[in-house]
């Protein structure tokens, strides 16, 4: 099946965090606490794709209060953290929302994300992910982790599913549509 058919299924997008929604850096600050740069073209990304009725969520080994609060901004309400079996956050999120693998995605970008990428419908990896991931996957975005991949991806999805005209259009509009980014 060509990775269009597959992303014309996809119904729920996963993101792993470091080195997909961030640039894989982390950085520490003075008192110990953990800091990420996020993209905002991935938030209006997220946020037009909910606008859509394409779930999203987020599965993560790490575990910050900046994923809690970037994921509480954009309305991902599926947030898996510390997750060290990405498998069973899968299995989870598919119990959740009646889904099928086949109509999961996943953006991932290192070894620890192939698990879930061999058992969804979509899997994709951002274009600094290693070999093998990108060996693994159905889409592989030319932009990096943090610097525009999951929007590149978002798009692909919804240009697949037909929706992507709609929101541009609706972006066409006098006005503005309220979306954190």
């Amino acid at each position: 099946m060509d990775r269009e058919k597959r992303a014309q299924k996809v119904k729920l997008l996963i993101f792993d965090v470091d080195g997909v929604l961030t640039n894989g850096q982390i950085i520490f600050g003075p008192d110990g606490e953990a800091m990420k740069v996020f993209h905002s073209q991935d938030g209006l990304g997220i946020a037009v794709a909910h606008k859509v009725g394409l779930k999203t969520a987020i599965i993560t080994g790490r575990e910050t209060e900046m994923v809690r609060r970037r994921g509480a901004e954009l309305n991902i309400t599926d947030v898996y953290q510390g997750a060290m079996d990405k498998v069973a956050a899968l299995n989870e999120l598919l119990a959740k929302h009646g889904l099928a693998a086949d109509e999961a995605g996943y953006v991932g970008d290192d070894l620890n994300d192939l698990p879930v990428m061999l058992r969804v419908g979509f899997a994709c990896a951002v274009s600094n992910a290693v070999a093998e991931v990108k060996a693994a996957a159905h889409f592989v975005a030319t932009r990096e982790g943090g610097r525009g991949a999951a929007r590149e991806i978002i798009e692909f999805i919804l240009k697949a599913q037909g929706k992507w005209e709609q929101i541009v259009e609706i972006y066409r509009q006098p006005g503005h549509i309220e979306t954190k980014q």
